[in-house]
């Protein structure tokens, strides 16, 4: 017998093998959090080098990998398709060579001014460019460009780092307008060329020392301060909307509270930058400051407290004066983390499938406890060394001399070849389907756990798909139903990242079952359609309505006689009100 049934849809997720036990999700799209913007990753620092000496079909592997939201003939993702790219301005330490103080040549960074300090080169980084267009082409249309260290030619010590060991910036004093202008001016260039930057950043993780390694100078809060506002200036004076993000703190503790580690320096930056109490270091009032606190995951995702903890009081201390946050960087830096948080008991037995599904806990984590609303990773092409397996990349470069796909250290500018990895592939079970514009609404079961069954829920702008992503450490056999408030599920598709799989699409009717093992990341996108205003009935209930002159209508007008029972699965309309048979 058919039911006419509410705009409610009941799936089972079979967690195993065989079903033990029923976990019934509860979505809700009028309860919602924050609007995404994006998810993103670095050039830094590598691309330079790819587009250069990478032969074109490894480079373009590389960018359709990173950029491409194409699927295959199976439906199957060709790419993870990154919604912001951020891309390094470089301070010129390249043009020194062994004299940078920087020993590793791939970190080493180009500028586009000349040494004359006037005259503009828009030749330079060519691969770093390279990239951009390949992203722009693909779709990507929030560009962030970021600084590391000021010029060389505006630095105290005529260094990219802070080898002396100072305790604030290395940018000379009398510099502060000329690298303002130097940044507006690479941001002009480039909205110019049709790259939508939205955001510039000219101080990256002020904390720290940085004497040597890479480009990089510490910051104390109210130098930053000083900087924003004349980069304000720069910006207005080129009538740019680009905004100007900030403090990209190193760890997310150094915005909510005041830090001892490096005598203090750039900490409790939330209250420093956006409270007017502080009248030395207050920008709130900055024109071209975005709303919005950007931090670093790095060195507090090792137990399951700190992934909430340390993250709530970020959200919390955000909220306070009305901000987003965003996580701009991330890789596996610090030790591995606990087991007690689900992780193998060592990097050495650690797979390349724990170590991505461990970050598809951590960007859980960001976005439920921390309230980011933008998501990105550190950095997207890299070497691997030191047994590091893919910490440090989404894309393992092998140069040319590595013949046996060991680790490598060779020089890169031989070329070679590129790989995808697990974490690219878990990355893309969010940027994939998580597009700008889509809204985290609620999401509630029993035995969610950051041990067990993560699961967040986002609805697309224009409500016709709400996009689901479990990320699942523990649970086995577990079948789950989904109640959907105001909707009904027309279709399902899956998309599974496992250590056998790559967003590996699988396609169901709305009353179709299907498996989400353990260990996996897997992307749940339910085709929905509103169904305000359409009752619940059951057949006694419809049959004590129905009298001899009582039609029902199509949804398209036509008459249809007045028997419920005879009629097909659909939706009528019946004394003014809709109603779905199944």
């Amino acid at each position: 017998m058919k039911r006419i049934l509410p705009s409610l849809f009941f799936a089972s997720l079979c967690m195993g093998i065989s079903a033990q036990s029923n976990t019934k999700v509860t979505i809700n799209p009028s309860k919602t959090y924050q609007t995404m913007r994006s998810f993103g990753a670095s050039d830094c620092w590598t691309a330079e080098y790819v587009a250069q000496y990478f032969s074109d079909t490894q480079r373009q592997n590389a960018a359709r990998w990173l950029f491409s939201s194409e699927v295959d003939a199976q439906g199957n993702p060709l790419g993870i398709a990154l919604s912001q790219w951020r891309v390094n301005l470089g301070a010129g330490s390249s043009t020194q060579g062994a004299n940078s103080n920087i020993d590793d040549e791939t970190r080493r960074a180009d500028c586009y001014l000349e040494s004359d300090g006037q005259t503009y080169n828009w030749n330079h980084c060519p691969g770093q460019q390279w990239f951009m267009n390949q992203a722009k082409t693909y779709g990507v249309n929030d560009f962030l460009l970021f600084s590391n260290s000021p010029l060389i030619y505006y630095t105290t010590n005529g260094l990219a780092n802070n080898k002396s060991n100072a305790a604030g910036s290395n940018l000379g004093a009398a510099y502060y307008d000329d690298f303002s202008e130097y940044l507006a001016e690479c941001v002009k260039h480039f909205t110019e060329k049709g790259y939508p930057i939205t955001y510039i950043d000219p101080v990256n993780e002020p904390a720290f020392n940085w004497t040597d390694g890479q480009e990089g100078t510490p910051w104390q809060n109210a130098e930053v301060s000083k900087l924003v506002r004349e980069l304000d200036k720069s910006l207005t004076s080129r009538n740019l909307s680009t905004q100007i993000l900030i403090p990209e703190a190193s760890s997310w503790d150094r915005l909510y509270q005041q830090c001892s580690d490096y005598n203090g320096r750039a900490s409790n930056q939330i209250e420093a930058f956006w409270n007017p109490a502080h009248t030395d270091t207050y920008i709130g009032d900055v024109a071209h400051l975005a709303k919005i606190a950007a931090g670093h995951s790095y060195w507090t995702f090792r137990t399951n407290d700190d992934l909430q903890n340390i993250r709530s009081q970020v959200a919390t201390k955000a909220a306070e004066y009305g901000l987003e946050t965003a996580q701009t960087e991330w890789s596996m830096l610090d030790a591995e983390p606990s087991t007690e948080a689900g992780f193998p008991a060592s990097y050495d037995a650690a797979t390349y499938m724990d170590i991505a599904l461990y970050m598809g806990k951590l960007i859980y984590s960001d976005i439920v406890y921390a309230n980011n609303t933008s998501w990105s990773y550190w950095t997207a092409m890299a070497q691997e060394k030191w047994n590091q397996k893919n910490r440090f990349y989404l894309l393992r470069l092998i140069d040319a001399d590595d013949t046996d796909g060991g680790e490598s250290y060779g020089d890169i500018r031989k070329g070679g070849t590129i790989e995808d990895s697990k974490s690219l592939w878990v990355l893309g079970n969010y940027s994939r389907f998580i597009r700008p514009g889509y809204q985290r609404i609620n999401l509630e079961a029993s035995n969610l756990g950051l041990n067990g069954l993560m699961g967040t829920a986002y609805l697309s702008p224009n409500q016709d798909q709400i996009v689901c992503v479990f990320v699942n450490m523990g649970y086995t056999r577990r079948n789950f139903s989904f109640d959907i408030d105001g909707y009904s599920i027309s279709h399902i598709d899956t998309y599974t990242t496992s250590e056998t799989q790559n967003l590996e699409h699988a396609s169901y009717a709305a009353d179709e079952t299907f498996n989400v093992a353990k260990g996996t990341v897997t992307t749940v996108v339910l085709s929905i359609s509103p169904t305000a205003g359409i009752e619940h009935l059951t057949i006694a209930d419809a049959d004590t309505k129905h009298t001899a002159d009582d039609a029902v209508y199509t949804i398209t007008g036509q008459k249809t006689g007045t028997s419920l029972q005879s009629l097909p699965a659909g939706i009528y309309i019946k004394q003014g009100k809709k109603m779905i048979i199944h």
